[in-house]
């Protein structure tokens, strides 16, 4: 039984430094491409630029509620010479 409790021991303190191992791939990367798999890459790759140049720009606002909204009214100028003179004063009182 001690020896089984060692050895779990051993085991519970290994596992971190395990863990922290760096991971190195001793294989390398897969096989290279053939010269008839690269040409209908760039084939692919040719054909997939020119029907993007194919897709429309979109100049309108995709807005749907754009005509609804109208714009803010202008205030005239003599009223906002009005507004900055002496302010109004509160009439009643200000119970809360």
């Amino acid at each position: 039984m001690k020896l089984f409790r060692m050895a779990a021991v051993l085991v519970m303190l290994a596992g971190p430094a395990y863990a922290q191992m760096p991971n190195i791939n001793l294989m390398q990367d897969g096989p290279s491409k053939s010269p008839e798999e690269k040409a209908a890459e760039a084939e692919r790759d040719k054909a997939y630029k020119e029907t993007l140049k194919k897709i429309p720009d979109s100049k309108a606002s995709n807005d749907p509620w754009g005509g609804m909204r109208s714009d803010p009214p202008k205030q005239p100028a003599a009223k906002a010479s009005a507004a900055t003179s002496a302010p109004k004063k509160k009439s009643g009182t200000a119970a809360n």
